[in-house]
């Protein structure tokens, strides 16, 4: 079974900064692509920005120019550091990466969110 937990979450002014933590645990062979999405209140979850395993990353327009992904293989964490942040960037963040398990299998997994709010 496999795990991700995100974190990192909070209140922010707008131009400020957020840095999310996305932790896998569980039994895991190795970690395909990992992404970002979030939700805002009445609007469906969009992704945000989303890494390889080759490092390949692609990131919504909205947030172009002000958000990075990276990601840690050794400790199977994922990171989106968020910059400049606007109100309209409140949402629930959310982990997502696909995983090869140390059983031979390959999941989906998601994590349960973080909510990141920026207001002044």
């Amino acid at each position: 079974q496999v795990q991700l937990v995100e974190s990192g979450g909070g209140l922010v002014q707008p131009g400020g900064s957020l840095r999310l933590s996305c932790t896998a645990s569980g039994s895991i062979f190795s970690i395909n692509y990992m992404g970002w999405y979030r939700q805002a209140p009445g609007k469906e979850r969009e992704l945000v920005a989303r890494m390889s395993s080759g490092r390949n990353t692609m990131y919504a327009d909205s947030v172009k120019g002000r958000f990075i992904i990276s990601r840690d293989n050794a400790k199977n964490m994922g990171y989106l550091l968020m910059d400049s942040l606007k109100p309209e960037d409140t949402a629930v963040y959310y982990c997502k990466a696909s995983i090869n398990t140390s059983n031979g299998y390959t999941t989906e997994s998601w994590g349960k969110g973080t909510l990141g709010t920026v207001s002044s």
